[in-house]
């Protein structure tokens, strides 16, 4: 689905690369030297030896600043393979967080109400506090966290998206 030219979009960018030291760095360079953001970044081995690791970015730009991005991305060595999963097809897109909130009476009741209702996962509790997992796409993350914020929101650790295309499409 093309965007008219001048008109920001955001895109979640798939680099599959090999698993050696500085290769993040390099990825990561490209993006702050050229003044480009990283909205969320992850990465992690895909195969059984390790040999090769998916660099997931989501960033956002204009469609000429996008397609830049991708042409730097497919110059650097050891990069095998960059695809826009935003444009490529359906896709996949989830991120994990965790999310402690601190909260006492009513308070903790209601918490424990939002976070069944967004099948969050109690992994940590105390008397004064627990601890959520919740799994997701990032805008359902974002809903939960605004809820608890009231409620005694006191931390957030967010994973990051992980993606990948839908059906038989491999990058």
């Amino acid at each position: 689905m093309p965007v008219a030219d001048g008109t920001f979009r955001t895109a979640t960018i798939s680099v599959l690369v090999d698993n050696e030291s500085g290769v993040l760095a390099r990825v990561i360079g490209l993006f702050s030297g050229r003044g480009y953001n990283i909205d969320s970044l992850t990465v992690a081995p895909v195969d059984d030896d390790r040999g090769r690791s998916r660099i997931n970015v989501v960033t956002s730009g204009t469609e000429m600043v996008i397609e830049q991005i991708k042409a730097q991305l497919a110059r650097l060595v050891p990069v095998h393979k960059v695809a826009d999963l935003t444009k490529l097809g359906p896709h996949v897109a989830r991120e994990m967080a965790l999310v402690k909130v601190v909260a006492q009476g009513e308070s903790r009741v209601e918490s424990l109400r939002i976070a069944e209702a967004f099948r969050a996962r109690v992994v940590d509790t105390n008397i004064g506090s627990f601890v959520f997992e919740l799994t997701g796409a990032a805008e359902k993350i974002d809903a939960f966290i605004e809820l608890m914020r009231p409620l005694g929101l006191a931390e957030v650790s967010r994973t990051g998206i992980a993606a990948i295309a839908r059906g038989a499409v491999t990058i």
